[in-house]
């Protein structure tokens, strides 16, 4: 990679992204063949314990090892992180004394992959692509946190490579959407309740890690000392050389341009799924950003507008879809709303409960159809039809809406096994994260983007173009974007 253009590495993922795409026109979430899926004449699936390997164990990936040891369907054989000397690690590490522990994940697939089947990735979004790609390669089934990926190509690539292993199971961890929004919406859907949609409006209004940070920043941080027994090289995967400094890590990293996705990544992948998977909305065409406070070339602004157009799709209208983040970034709500907060909004308990303060709006989005107006929050939280005087008269004609067989993560284990389908696969999950990452893009040009998702190119701003794939992968870290 090193030795390619920045021209030609464009050129190359554009091509190679444009025919993904249009191979794949029109899948819905259980459509594709999948040659995972049971036959009469198959075997019953083994009784055994899914082996499994934890790349990241604290933090947010202590958090996921514990959700999958409650499953009761897995074992840990393998831990790695690269600071595992740190509190939560050392936690983690005394739950699992049989696993055995190491810091380069390189190393725990050299030394250690003939031990495990499957891996869950719980580390910064940018370091998500090498280590799915690579576990991938190795025929291991991957479970990696939301978003996937921090690039467009990257994304495609990730994509690309789940297409070629159908043996393999892929999910990424937006764990409400194997929750009762997911069921709602889609029985709501197929009984003709959701149709005709429009517009939606999605928003997260709470306060942030970044915001504090200057926004008339001229470099990035000054180099600190690497806490004892961390391999910051590894932290840094396939980003260029930064020095160490506390607002990269822990936790913080999410709202730097080179290693996160900031606020849209993070909740837009809790608030607008089901509305992206169901409504088949797929990638924009139009990505405006209509406001942006305290934009800058390091981190992600304090308030950001995002309007996305999406065209029609079959018998299904266009939709304009705008993004609101920023404590005091509100849509405009429609009358007969009702209550702004909602204390049973199902949002789990995170590593970052001591950073998060809900505002007087949670978390959610309003969805306009032709005939109905939805309020909904976020993660696995079911949508209401407002005003209430509209949803008494649609009560009647409501269906019945499933419970979840199983959670996000037994959904994933039990799909290893060959039991189940994942809910929120590479092939489900992609294009959205994709129109995330081109949101991002608007955000750091502060433009209006024009984008052609037959050939994958934004056709209006060449160094926007440039960046669906960003900078080159750092000396050593190329052999990923070729596998």
């Amino acid at each position: 990679m090193s030795n390619i253009s920045r021209r030609k590495f464009i050129k190359v993922g554009a091509a190679s992204a444009a025919g993904v795409i249009a191979a794949t026109q029109g899948l819905g979430a259980v459509e594709a063949a999948d040659p995972r899926k049971k036959q009469k004449n198959q075997p019953a699936p083994k009784p055994e314990k899914v082996k499994m390997a934890a790349i990241g164990i604290a933090n947010r990936g202590r958090q996921i090892i514990q959700d999958f040891d409650r499953t009761g369907l897995c074992e840990f054989v393998a831990l790695c992180d690269v600071d595992p000397k740190s509190a939560e690690s050392q936690m983690t590490i005394a739950e699992h004394p049989n696993a055995k522990l190491f810091t380069d994940f390189r190393k725990l697939f050299d030394e250690y992959g003939s031990q495990f089947e499957a891996v869950c990735i719980a580390i910064p979004d940018f370091a998500h692509f090498p280590v799915a790609m690579l576990a991938l390669n190795q025929g291991k089934h991957v479970y990696v946190e939301k978003p996937m990926a921090r690039t467009f190509y990257e994304c495609q690539l990730m994509m690309d490579s789940a297409r070629r292993h159908p043996n393999l199971v892929t999910q990424v961890g937006n764990q409400g959407h194997s929750e009762a929004n997911y069921f709602q919406f889609k029985a709501w859907q197929e009984a003709g309740i959701i149709k005709d949609v429009y517009k939606i409006d999605a928003h997260f209004n709470s306060w942030r890690r970044w915001y504090p940070y200057d926004p008339a920043i001229t470099r990035f941080p000054e180099a600190e000392p690497v806490p004892e027994g961390m391999d910051w090289d590894t932290w840094l995967t396939t980003s260029s050389w930064h020095d160490f400094n506390g607002k990269y890590h822990p936790g913080n990293w999410r709202g730097w341009f080179d290693f996160g996705l900031g606020a849209l990544g993070d909740w837009g992948a809790h608030i607008v799924d089901t509305c992206h998977e169901f409504l088949q909305l797929g990638l924009p065409y139009e990505i405006d950003p209509v406001k942006i406070t305290d934009g800058n070339d390091f981190f992600f602004p304090k308030e950001t507008t995002l309007r996305f157009q999406f065209a029609s799709r079959g018998n299904m209208p266009p939709v304009e879809m705008t993004w609101y983040d920023g404590e005091n970034n509100f849509p405009t709500l429609p009358a007969g709303y009702g209550k702004t907060t909602n204390d049973s909004v199902d949002v789990p308990k995170t590593n970052m409960d001591g950073t998060f303060t809900p505002s007087s709006l949670s978390p959610g989005k309003v969805i306009y159809s032709k005939e109905l107006t939805f309020k909904g929050g976020s993660h696995a939280s079911t949508l209401e039809i407002i005003p209430e005087e509209k949803a008494a008269e649609m009560a009647p004609y409501l269906p019945e809406v499933p419970a979840s067989p199983s959670n996000h993560f037994a959904n994933f284990l039990k799909a290893v096994k060959g039991e189940e389908k994942t809910r929120s696969p590479f092939e489900i999950f992609g294009p959205m994260c994709q129109t995330f990452c081109l949101g991002i893009i608007a955000i750091r040009t502060g433009r209006k983007l024009t984008f052609d998702k037959v050939t994958n190119t934004i056709l209006n701003d060449p160094f926007a173009n440039s960046l669906l794939a960003d900078r080159l992968p750092r000396k050593g870290w190329d052999e990923y974007y070729k596998m």
